[in-house]
């Protein structure tokens, strides 16, 4: 079990914290779909995964869902940047427009969560996912409370 104390760092450390460590012994979504965070800044964050057939729809692309989940986690990740030691987030709204279905052949899906305003009690952020050529598969908003 991990001696760290997440509650201690900044939002910004605790993301650098988990791109560089990837505690193993923390359940979350990003390891259940493998993603990667692939840049933290403040304000913005960009993950990836790489599809597999376990993310197909009855249609056998990849599942809106997994784009809502790139999305919400890229956003929302990119939210918890702005935040200080102690305070978190939680999810009000997500819009999310779809474009293209993906492939479940293991091509990587890249999405970017970059914040557009970030206040005292709600933040915004915007997010695309993007597929390895470079084509549009999603795009969204999102407002967060900050806790």
């Amino acid at each position: 079990m991990t001696t760290t104390d997440p509650t201690a760092m900044t939002g910004l450390e605790l993301m650098r914290w988990v791109q560089t460590e990837l505690p193993a012994d923390i359940p979350s979504i990003g390891r259940l779909l493998g993603m990667r965070f692939d840049e933290v800044d403040h304000g913005r964050i960009v993950l990836s995964l790489d599809t597999r057939p376990d993310f197909a729809n009855p249609l056998g692309t990849v599942h809106g869902g997994i784009a809502a989940t790139l999305l919400d986690s890229a956003m929302g990740c990119a939210v918890h940047t702005t935040l200080p030691a102690g305070a978190g987030y939680t999810t009000l709204e997500l819009k999310v427009n779809y474009i293209r279905a993906a492939r479940t052949d293991g091509q990587t899906l890249t999405a970017t969560g970059t914040v557009i305003h970030a206040g005292r009690r709600t933040a915004t952020a915007e997010g695309k996912v993007l597929d390895e050529q470079g084509k549009l598969i999603a795009h969204a908003t999102t407002t967060c409370m900050i806790l």
